[in-house]
């Protein structure tokens, strides 16, 4: 299956880095000001809904896995035309937190089987050049509030 692996180190505790990737008010402010409604229960619905120039955009699932400060996956099925919302339409998440030197190594998981992703495997370790990326913007929300 098609996999996107990122991997960031973050100066601060696990504790923290977990706080940033699951509360809802600092979700927010790292994932295009995306609100995300959960209880975090495995097996509980998940929802990121954001509007955006007028619009609604809408993604959805399942909560898979919730180990505190270790492990976070859930599925999620993101609307486009043409594509039915039914089991093989959904890809998954993974958020894996670990200690590395003074601060958490931070890696996230995408796998992907839907039509039209990309069918090749890929790892980044995300650095200061890549100025737009998500998890830079997350690396710093963390470390400015640490």
């Amino acid at each position: 299956m098609p996999t996107s692996t990122s991997r960031i180190i973050i100066n601060a505790l696990a504790e923290r880095v977990w706080d940033t990737i699951t509360n809802p008010e600092w979700v927010k402010q790292w994932q295009y000001g995306s609100d995300l409604i959960t209880d975090w229960q495995i097996g509980s619905g998940i929802r990121f809904r954001m509007e955006w120039d007028g619009n609604v955009y809408e993604q959805w699932g399942t909560v898979l896995e919730f180990t505190p400060f270790q492990c976070l996956r859930y599925s999620l099925f993101a609307p486009r035309p043409g594509l039915e919302d039914k089991p093989e339409n959904y890809f998954t998440m993974s958020y894996f937190l670990s200690k590395e030197r003074d601060g958490t190594l931070l890696t996230i998981q995408q796998i992907d089987n839907r039509p039209g992703s990309d069918s090749s495997d890929e790892e980044n370790d995300v650095t200061e050049d890549d100025e737009q990326s998500v998890l830079l913007i997350l690396k710093r929300l963390v470390e400015s509030t640490n």
